[in-house]
């Protein structure tokens, strides 16, 4: 998507039946469609943590104000500097952006499915008693048996105790370090990037001016 915008031409045929050609002006309806797209990238880039927003590589001006724009909370103020950082989205070649952000998408998803196969596993293992441990060794007999055994009693006690469940998650980093999934994921954080405040209204359908202005100002709500 650019600034300037291209014109459609049709022609027809006059008197002496030569073509003669003509600009269409560009569909209003379509260039509202395209900068709602852009501004729910403007809003998915938001939602990113610092290290996959430096990732995308943006330009300065964009990159500075996606990283303010993700410290504020949904009201009117960050709806304006979206609507800014819209605008220069709107000026460059966003198919970059996208195809950077798809990898991280698909790096993400990667990552939760690995999370359900250490999740089930550690489950099992405090639910299904030595059945499970037996099943679980069998397939990794290269796990410490003593620490896992441990690692469940501990289990076990907190929970008769109704203690912190500490050695639940200290049994999760251990299926993850031993199952080798990637520590660069960390499905806690993920899940809380993802959640969508009940007080965000950023829903609704926005109109846009097709042009933009090339600053922004962040004004207090009123």
């Amino acid at each position: 998507m650019n600034e300037e915008q291209e014109f459609d031409y049709e022609y027809e045929y006059d008197d002496q039946g030569q073509i003669v050609y003509y600009a269409v002006r560009p569909n209003k309806t379509q260039i509202k469609k395209d900068m709602a797209a852009l501004f729910a990238l403007s809003e998915e880039i938001s939602e990113l943590s610092v290290t996959q927003i430096n990732t995308l590589e943006l330009p300065e001006n964009i990159h500075k104000a996606i990283l303010e724009v993700s410290k504020m909370p949904h009201k009117g103020a960050r709806k304006r500097l979206l609507k800014y950082i819209t605008g220069q989205l709107n000026k460059i070649d966003v198919d970059p952006i996208l195809e950077k952000l798809a990898r991280i998408k698909n790096k993400s998803a990667h990552g939760v499915r690995e999370h359900h196969i250490v999740e089930r596993w550690r489950d099992r293992l405090v639910n299904g008693g030595q059945e499970a441990l037996t099943a679980f060794l069998n397939e990794h007999p290269e796990a410490d048996r003593q620490q896992v055994r441990q690692l469940l009693r501990n289990i076990q006690k907190e929970t008769e105790t109704n203690k912190p469940p500490k050695s639940s998650r200290l049994l999760y980093r251990y299926l993850k370090s031993l199952l080798n999934i990637d520590d660069d994921f960390d499905y806690e954080d993920f899940v809380d990037s993802n959640v969508v405040s009940e007080e965000d209204d950023d829903a609704e359908f926005y109109e846009f001016d097709i042009e933009d202005d090339d600053d922004y100002e962040d004004d207090e709500d009123e």
